[in-house]
């Protein structure tokens, strides 16, 4: 391995959140063939506790040298290969905050253990076979999930949901090498390949391919979320329309327009979908140096947004300002949302509706009532599904790296079909099917580089 991960000796790192006044448990812990005898240094267990695996002692940590207190805690055992790792594992679970996590680890690093490296943990028990690649990366989504859908993806991927049809397609791609490269070999002794069946079966595994490879958007869309960004004229109801979605007051709400000097955030999920909703200033002209920063990020905002809620007041109509906002962000995808609409009569409606642009998504809203909300959250995800989501009724959604090598195993056995419908040489059938062997063979970590492992493992947290 590289240096980033030297995955020799006993390493330890705290494996809970460190902060000040908050947790009433911090946990540290230490993996790999010293971690026994660091824990008997540390660790004072009164009584005739037994030290066996996959036992909690309770005791007392003390500084070796000079018997100083250093915390009341419990120890976990967990000798090899019943462990996270498959290396003798020692857990220190300690009070919380800040100084006792950080007094232990200290101790740990002074005698004998080194700090972990991001994700190096995972990366022992991947290298020990505790886990593969997928199953490894499982766990990175599921600690940094946003929603319970998708904390449930990534316990599919945890569950070998996705490492199992992989491995499947891999023993295929084998099995048809092996065919092939037996008639190289024993050409004489065998009946000649049937050209048809074998297109068949690689055209089977492309498919399989294909199903997997419509999970892309999905896990893209649970893991990073939606960014939806409010925008519209100032006084039009956007910060409410905040506040009644997030059932809270995040943004201020007065009848002054231009109130919101700057973006406002909220963390929803609509669908099992994480949702980043931007509350934006009013866009208007203004001489007001202060208001006019929050316009221009205001239109920032709106141009990063996945998805665009153009809020307008019913009461007022469709204005020229409206008009003029319309054009900056059509470019997105727009759901047009009519405020106020409690403060307006039927017949005002239906003339409102044939002033506004044709747009697909329209929805009424009284968001100072809370009315609406739902029939947005639906517009929302009918959108969603329609334009980045088609398969959201499976249970798995696999990463960018995950869908590279797809897409490269699903290229390699195209130019396979193409090499027997030109009649070349059993040879060169062997060339792309092995690259389509190999690309499979690094999702799930049969065949990959220091390279790929440095950067999956990087973007782990110290502790995992």
């Amino acid at each position: 391995m590289s240096e980033v991960f030297a995955t020799t000796g006993t390493i330890a790192a705290i494996a809970t959140a460190v902060v000040p006044q908050q947790g009433s448990v911090g946990i540290v812990r230490v993996s790999g063939s010293e971690a026994m005898a660091l824990a008997q240094t540390l660790f004072h267990a009164p009584g005739r506790q037994v030290w066996e695996t996959h036992q909690i002692l309770y005791g007392y940590i003390r500084h070796p040298q000079t018997q100083q207190l250093v915390d009341e805690a419990l120890l976990l055992i967990m000798k090899a290969p019943r462990s996270y790792t498959r290396e003798d594992v020692v857990e220190f679970h300690c009070h919380g905050g800040i100084m006792a996590v950080q007094q232990v680890l200290q101790l740990c690093l002074e005698n004998g253990a080194r700090l972990a490296q991001p994700g190096e943990f995972t990366l022992r028990a991947f290298l020990n076979g505790r886990l593969d690649l997928t199953q490894a990366e499982g766990i990175a989504d599921l600690v940094g999930a946003k929603s319970p859908q998708a904390a449930q993806t990534a316990l599919a991927g945890l569950q070998g949901k996705l490492a199992h049809p992989i491995r499947q397609l891999r023993a295929n791609c084998l099995d048809i090498l092996a065919e092939i490269e037996a008639r190289i070999d024993f050409e004489e002794d065998l009946p000649p390949l049937d050209d048809k069946a074998i297109i068949s079966e690689i055209e089977k595994i492309a498919a399989e391919i294909t199903r997997l490879l419509a999970t892309k958007d999905k896990g893209e869309l649970l893991r990073t979320g939606l960014k939806v960004a409010i925008v519209g004229r100032p006084n039009v109801g956007k910060s409410s329309l905040l506040n009644a979605w997030s059932r809270s007051d995040r943004a201020i709400v007065t009848d002054l327009p231009g109130t919101t000097r700057d973006v406002v955030e909220s963390q929803l999920v609509v669908g099992g979908i994480p949702v980043q909703v931007l509350d934006t200033a009013g866009i208007r002209e203004t001489t007001d140096q202060v208001e006019k920063i929050g316009v221009e990020r205001s239109r920032r905002a709106a141009n990063a947004a996945d998805l665009v809620l153009l809020t307008i007041d019913a009461s007022a109509g469709w204005t020229e300002g409206d008009q003029e906002i319309y054009e900056q962000v059509q470019h997105r995808p727009v759901i047009l949302v009519i405020n106020k609409i409690d403060l307006v009569e039927e017949s005002e409606r239906k003339t409102l509706q044939s002033q506004i642009p044709n747009l697909k998504s329209k929805i009424l809203t009284a968001a100072a009532q809370n009315q609406g909300i739902d029939a947005l959250e639906v517009a929302i995800l009918e959108l969603v599904k329609a334009e980045r989501v088609q398969a959201a009724d499976m249970d798995l959604a696999i990463n960018q790296r995950q869908a590279a090598a797809l897409t490269q195993a699903k290229i390699s056995l195209e130019q396979v079909q193409t090499t027997i419908v030109q009649q070349l040489p059993l040879d060169f059938w062997t060339i792309d099917l092995r690259g389509a062997i190999q690309a499979l063979g690094e999702i799930t970590g049969e065949e990959v580089t220091e390279s790929v492992l440095d950067r999956i493992f990087s973007k782990f947290c110290i502790g995992k």
